[in-house]
């Protein structure tokens, strides 16, 4: 099984439970604004991921589709948010909601989702799952929604900041990208009613590919081509961000090949691109970036292997190669 068919698989359940929680928005501007970004699709990699968890220790997938839900909720209302603060126009081949509704119409829709979010995973429990269960599952995304605060902050506060650690930078990448995919299998396994050492099994699971996926967008900045990324390559240069080639090139660099990059990644026009890519390339950044990806999501299967095999344990196995498999 593709994992596109394996994403397929339960997204028009978790669409309707979508659905569902914003059927009963008012105005009709709020529920169209907040409806906008899902009907444009995605790959429902996260709701996913809550589901194959609940199962892979044994449980429903009825049980965590309102979690699942909620996980979904969650990263629509940050996407929406981080296109306000990155002034970006577009998003999933459509305008963004802050362009089509405005900036305060866009802050209401994602606050709505982030609320509804909540509100979704308290009522799992008329699927017949435990209060106790249902409780830790919520304090898991809850605790997510304020990693992803902190992350984006620490991300606004590294621009500029070039003496920015390996440990600060993924603990960045943790917060901001992996936090949510780790609280989507740890949310699932606890909805699934797995024993304590699967959850946290899971949770690790979860953390490791979603710090993959972040790295490797680090990677496909600089390696893919512009028709597969959909933007220009070399992007996160000339944007002047922190990415993991960028950080481990400035801790090995020489102080003259650092001052060089700095400016480069400084320069608010005509960046050189290509001479980035040269200091990258002499000090190993590129290569380095693409082991430590691969590093990590060897490491999440080998976690799986500790689990009875089963349809979702292959599935969950199938995710983390597409994390590096993917082209944008």
């Amino acid at each position: 099984m593709e994992v596109v068919d394996i994403l397929k698989k339960y997204s028009k359940s978790i669409d309707e439970e979508i659905k569902n929680s914003l059927i009963s928005v008012d105005p009709d501007e709020l529920q169209k604004s907040t409806l906008h970004l899902i009907e444009a699709g995605g790959k429902k990699i996260r709701p996913s991921l809550v589901v194959l968890s609940s199962e892979a220790v044994g449980g429903h997938a009825e049980e965590a589709l309102k979690t699942a839900a909620a996980v979904e909720l969650i990263h629509t209302f940050s996407l929406i948010h981080d296109d306000i603060m990155d002034k970006d126009d577009k998003r999933r081949g459509r305008p963004s909601v802050h362009v089509m509704w405005g900036e305060p119409m866009a802050i209401l829709a994602g606050d709505t989702l982030f609320s509804k979010a909540f509100e979704t995973v308290l009522q799992t429990e008329v699927d017949g799952v435990s209060y106790e269960r249902v409780i830790e599952a919520l304090k898991t995304v809850v605790d997510s929604c304020i990693k992803i605060c902190e992350g984006q902050a620490s991300d606004m506060c590294f621009e500029g900041n070039f003496d920015v650690s390996e440990d600060e930078y993924m603990n960045m990448i943790y917060k901001k990208t992996g936090a949510l995919i780790s609280a989507a299998t740890r949310s699932g396994a606890i909805i699934g009613g797995g024993s304590p050492v699967q959850v946290e099994t899971l949770t690790e699971y979860g953390r490791l590919i979603g710090l993959a996926f972040q790295i490797q967008d680090d990677y496909l900045d600089v390696i893919s081509d512009e028709e597969n990324l959909g933007k220009p390559v070399g992007s996160d240069i000339i944007e002047g961000k922190m990415t993991l080639m960028v950080v481990h090139t400035l801790s090995n660099a020489s102080n003259k090949d650092k001052e060089e990059l700095v400016s480069i990644l400084k320069a608010d026009k005509d960046t050189n691109v290509a001479r980035a890519m040269e200091l990258f390339e002499k000090y190993g950044s590129i290569n380095y970036t693409h082991d430590i990806a691969h590093e990590h999501v060897e490491n999440a299967k080998k976690l799986l292997e500790t689990l009875e095999e089963s349809e979702a344990t292959f599935a969950l196995a199938k995710i983390a190669d597409y994390v590096l498999q993917r082209n944008k």
